[in-house]
């Protein structure tokens, strides 16, 4: 869940997941509520919406513009705990490196700030709900196709004011 104050944040977005996953989404996970769509997490919390400026545009840009786009597929679901089902990418790789880039051009902001040492690339569908809805919900999603498709840039969502939806802020090509 997004925190009281304002933040931002970087995402591969998946808009083939939203078929699938979006109306699950929209009901156990608050962050489809504040406008974050269907979404791996490159890096979050990032910085202050206030400290983005020119500079930590073309940064990201640049960054961003070494990696080449790449194909994704979501087959499978997996949990953290009990708490957070989630589907799980086919190869991580991918996801991993971009978040190893950004970290590394971004030192003072650790994924997740620092709180699990490897992040595991992943596309929240539900947390923080009751385990037999998530179970439910898992059982649901064994019935639909895997999701497939192609990451062709990273995302910066801001929100500068917590009481107020996400906003796109920046879209970075890859490759």
């Amino acid at each position: 869940m997004l925190p009281d104050v304002p933040t931002s944040g970087l995402v591969v977005l998946v808009p083939e997941a939203e078929r699938v996953v979006g109306p699950l989404r929209r009901r156990w996970d608050a962050n489809a509520a504040w406008g974050v769509g269907a979404h791996v997490t490159v890096l979050y919390p990032f910085l202050p919406p206030s400290a983005i400026d020119t500079t930590v545009l073309a940064t990201l840009r640049d960054l961003f513009a070494g990696v080449p786009g790449f194909g994704y597929t979501f087959a499978r679901t997996a949990w953290f705990d009990d708490r957070v089902l989630w589907l799980a990418p086919d190869e991580d790789r991918p996801f991993r490196e971009l978040t190893r880039l950004v970290h590394t051009a971004f030192p003072s902001y650790p994924p997740f700030g620092g709180a699990f040492p490897d992040p595991v690339p992943h596309l929240t569908v539900g947390h923080e709900a009751p385990a037999e809805e998530l179970r439910a919900a898992e059982t649901q999603l064994a019935g639909f196709p895997p999701v497939r498709g192609r990451a062709r840039g990273v995302t910066l969502l801001v929100q500068p004011d917590p009481q107020r939806p996400v906003q796109v802020r920046a879209e970075f090509a890859l490759g």
